[in-house]
């Protein structure tokens, strides 16, 4: 059991889940609240400090992705997982546009559930989002979180900054999604089934192709992994 005294707000409409999740991160060490109303975990998320953010998509008065983009204003920082249907791509795909840092399909496992809990707890304080990266003539600037190149630019997210910095550091090598798993998403546990990295390479793979449309840019190896395309 985990020492760490971390605070978690699990916003989540459905009474059952809602308790079964309080009661395993209470088992598990962190000091929790719970919030079945959306408007009630949006004052919560905004009002207090949380170390991490367990959001359900659905919700009474404000859904999660509302949510989840006002917090992502505020409060940059702010560790987000949300709680997505099973097989829904496009929730999935939503929740990251809207700022989440991870994603939980359910029904989900109570291992799966801690094992992307902790990885996101680890994640503060551990992001290289700030450097600076010129490559291919794309300069990617991490103090405002934007890619630029001629003169036009596009946004990027703090994880998609955090990418390009580690794939830019192994440029001389293929980086698997298992390394990214544990390096960048800071997973204990690599080996669980998620399409993070997939759909966040895609995403960022579509902004780079705005600015640069003629070069790859990222690669994909496959069965191995990804890599920068060479200057």
């Amino acid at each position: 059991m985990t020492e760490s005294k971390a605070r978690i707000l699990v916003v989540e409409d459905d009474a059952a889940l809602l308790r079964g999740l309080l009661d395993v991160l209470v088992f598990n060490g962190y000091e929790v609240k719970g919030a079945e109303d959306g408007g009630q975990g949006l004052q919560a998320g905004l009002e207090e400090h949380y170390d991490l953010i367990l959001l359900d998509v659905m919700l009474p008065t404000l859904d999660g992705f509302t949510i989840c983009r006002e917090i992502r204003r505020k409060k940059p920082e702010q560790g987000i997982i949300m709680l997505t249907a099973k097989g829904s791509e496009d929730d999935i795909v939503t929740g990251f546009k809207a700022g989440a840092d991870d994603y939980i399909n359910k029904p989900f496992s109570l291992r799966e559930v801690m094992v992307r809990v902790e990885a996101v707890l680890r994640r503060t304080g551990k992001s290289w989002g700030e450097e600076e990266v010129r490559w291919q003539g794309v300069f990617f600037n991490g103090k405002v979180l934007q890619a630029e190149y001629e003169g036009r630019t596009v946004e990027l997210t703090r994880r998609e900054m955090d990418i390009i910095v580690y794939l830019h550091r192994h440029r001389d090598r293929i980086v698997s999604k298992k390394e990214f798993l544990t390096k960048v998403w800071h997973y204990a546990d690599a080996d669980i089934e998620t399409r993070t990295v997939d759909i966040h390479m895609l995403k960022l793979r579509k902004k780079i192709a705005s600015l640069l449309p003629e070069i790859p840019f990222i690669l994909t190896i496959r069965g191995e992994g990804y890599r920068l395309e060479a200057e």
